[in-house]
């Protein structure tokens, strides 16, 4: 497929190698210009394009930057024809993205990217791994060890591709339902960032309850900056796992 992904962070940089070695066309940008992007991200094939470039004639196009910065594409995505699927990675933290009065109040996250997108629908995958995760422990279809990610969509066509890039990446990738109850895939849920199996998530997915989501992902946080500054703890993604484990589940 042909593909363009806005945002070179910790999941965009992953995906900016792994797409292109599954044989995709892949096209990747940042809000600094072609030029600044590092060029062992184009190691498998990729290209360093204007994010405009990045949203033009392709199948799909992967938001993967933070949730605040949505607005700023709007134009970009309205341009694009209606068979371009969306794939957004984002997550809201309010420490980073200041307070998103409408999400405090309930609002998923993914239906307030739609608002700030201009109704344009997307699909929500790839938010629910850790970088660290992402980036070292990618199995083959069928290995006892694969580890699932939640997949929500309302499109079955944009469902169908996030889910199929998904597998492409290296993950099982599970159907999460609509982006209405795309919440049980957000910071704080049982599934988010606990490293699962297919099943796992199945049943992490089912035991969210809403209201218990936004305090544990500030206990989350705050237990991590807490510890940021022991030179004895090593906070890596191993570490974040078994955290997420406990406060989460």
């Amino acid at each position: 497929m042909k593909i363009g992904i806005i945002g070179v962070g910790s999941i965009g940089s992953t995906l900016a190698k792994r797409l292109p070695a599954k044989g995709h066309d892949v096209k990747v940008a940042n809000s600094r210009g072609p030029e600044t992007i590092d060029e062992d991200l184009l190691a498998n094939g990729a290209q360093a394009v204007t994010a405009e470039e990045a949203a033009s004639d392709v199948d799909a196009l992967i938001l993967s930057i933070p949730l605040a910065a949505m607005p700023k594409l709007a134009p970009i995505i309205q341009a694009l024809p209606d068979e371009t699927a969306m794939i957004d990675t984002s997550n809201y933290y309010p420490h980073r993205d200041d307070a998103i009065e409408a999400i405090n109040n309930g609002q998923t996250e993914s239906e307030w990217v739609v608002e700030q997108l201009g109704g344009r629908t997307i699909a929500k995958a790839w938010n629910a791994v850790l970088a660290g995760v992402f980036a070292d422990q990618a199995r083959e279809s069928g290995d006892s060890e694969r580890i699932a990610i939640p997949v929500a969509a309302d499109d079955a066509r944009a469902g169908e591709i996030a889910r199929s890039l998904v597998e492409d990446t290296g993950f099982d990738a599970v159907d999460a339902g609509s982006l209405a109850e795309s919440w049980r895939q957000q910071p704080g849920s049982p599934v988010y960032c606990t490293s699962l199996s297919a099943g796992q998530v199945v049943d992490a997915l089912a035991r969210a309850e809403k209201d218990r989501i936004p305090p544990r992902r500030d206990l989350a946080i705050g237990v991590i900056m807490d510890r940021a500054d022991d030179p004895s703890l090593t906070i890596d993604h191993h570490y974040l796992t078994q955290l997420n484990r406990v406060i989460y589940g």
